[in-house]
């Protein structure tokens, strides 16, 4: 690799820290490859999102594994589909563990995966990070092992309810998937709404399968103020399609949050999208957070900056979550090198490097600079609340990290759990 390119990464990297790394003609071998599991929806209903965060991983082991790797070993990145099933997640995780030999896995954006995989990881004593957003992975149903570099219903109730709530209306009406992602959702901002003083109305849960939400769509009461929806892929087109049939958009406005139409472009649902205000983790077009990583990033996922589709192809970039599956090796990179870890017995040393890790806006982390908590191992990130003007994702407001941090005292401490 030439001097320009390996200078450009010591730069561009963790705010610098890699330029030892870098300075290493060869991969130290004597520790042989280090293992990171990748456990991801190929297939199935979240196979749109999973496709993204297997590039991203993929991009950003290649782009380690040019600097000169893991203080100076090798990345080897190992993948395992979930097909979006909880069942089968859980299985592959523990063929990622315990036969590729993983000794750190990048984990499920899909709810149900992510908590079915947590004890497991735990029993094998393996770290583990997450990138679905159930309250529970970093609360009531984490443990030391378990990470999440994102943000989770808890801090997008945190950094979006009390906006929309003074923007949009006070009478709220929520729709969601009948899963651990949708409840989680309605019970942490129906917590925050009511708080404020306004009024939530019964849930309404629609099965996984369905694709005629009609009867579910006219259960909503006529006083609601704001709908508040959280489905995805196809189901989330249908919920849009279907309400716009109906006129809700005429008597209530629609938020949500990023995932509904992560992977979706506006323009793909003719019209249907129109007005949403959604609650994002990384702004979809360049202008609303213009700065090198963020155009490098883009650069290498092959994504076009102003309409955020792949350039050879007509996908749209699921960059809300996905950043994580490219951040989260780094996060494991920079514990790894800090910590001095060289085998699994050194495994609480990286625990300890992630909690309470504060890391740079950089190409190593594009969605910005952020903080893992310590207690709580959760990440605290800067949010935005766009609203879908034209066809296009246009921020209106803007929460820091610092903000929402303030907003989210942690409801678990798992420095206090046994390594």
């Amino acid at each position: 690799m030439s001097t320009t390119r390996r200078s450009f990464l010591a730069t561009a990297l963790a705010g610098g820290a890699a330029s030892v790394m870098l300075a290493r003609d060869l991969y130290a071998q004597e520790g042989g490859p280090i293992v990171i599991g990748h456990q991801v929806e190929l297939t199935g209903g979240f196979a749109s999102w999973g496709y993204w965060h297997d590039k991203a991983a993929k991009a950003a082991a290649k782009l380690i594994n040019e600097g000169g790797g893991i203080a100076g070993r090798r990345l080897d990145l190992v993948t395992e589909d979930t097909e979006s099933s909880p069942a089968t997640g859980a299985r592959k995780l523990r063929s990622l563990i315990q036969r590729n030999r993983a000794a750190f896995v990048t984990g499920s954006v899909h709810s149900g995966v992510m908590l079915a995989s947590i004890p497991i990881a735990t029993e094998l004593k393996t770290v583990y990070f997450s990138t679905g957003e159930a309250t529970e992975a970093t609360g009531s149903r984490g443990t030391r092992y378990a990470f999440r570099s994102g943000t989770d219903t808890y801090a997008l109730a945190a950094a979006g309810a009390p906006w929309a709530f003074n923007n949009l209306g006070k009478t709220w009406t929520m729709i969601f998937p009948d899963y651990a992602w949708g409840h989680s959702h309605h019970q942490e901002h129906k917590a925050v709404i009511e708080r404020l003083g306004g009024k939530v109305h019964d849930p309404i849960a629609v099965p996984l399968d369905a694709r005629d939400l009609l009867p579910y769509l006219t259960r909503i009461p006529q006083d609601t103020e704001v709908l508040f929806s959280v489905f995805f892929g196809a189901q989330s087109v249908a919920f849009y399609t279907q309400a716009k049939a109906l006129g809700l958009e005429k008597t209530m406005r629609m938020y949500s949050v990023s995932g509904t139409m992560e992977a979706i472009a506006p323009e793909d649902m003719e019209g249907a999208a129109e007005g949403v205000v959604v609650v994002e983790n990384f702004p979809r077009m360049l202008r609303f957070k213009d700065d090198e990583f963020h155009r490098e990033h883009l650069r290498i996922m092959e994504v076009d900056p102003v309409h955020a589709r792949e350039t050879s192809s007509r996908r749209v970039y699921a960059k809300s979550h996905a950043w994580q599956a490219w951040e989260n090796l780094f996060l494991l990179k920079r514990a790894i090198e800090v910590s001095g870890w060289r085998t699994k017995r050194n495994d609480p040393d990286v625990i300890r490097a992630l909690e309470g890790m504060e890391v740079p806006n950089s190409l190593a982390h594009p969605q910005g600079a952020k903080l893992l908590r310590a207690q709580d191992h959760s990440g605290m990130i800067d949010c935005y609340i766009s609203r879908i003007e034209s066809n296009e994702y246009r921020v209106k407001h803007m929460v820091p990290r610092a903000e929402l941090q303030a907003m989210l005292p942690p409801r678990v401490d798992f420095t206090t759990q046994a390594l």
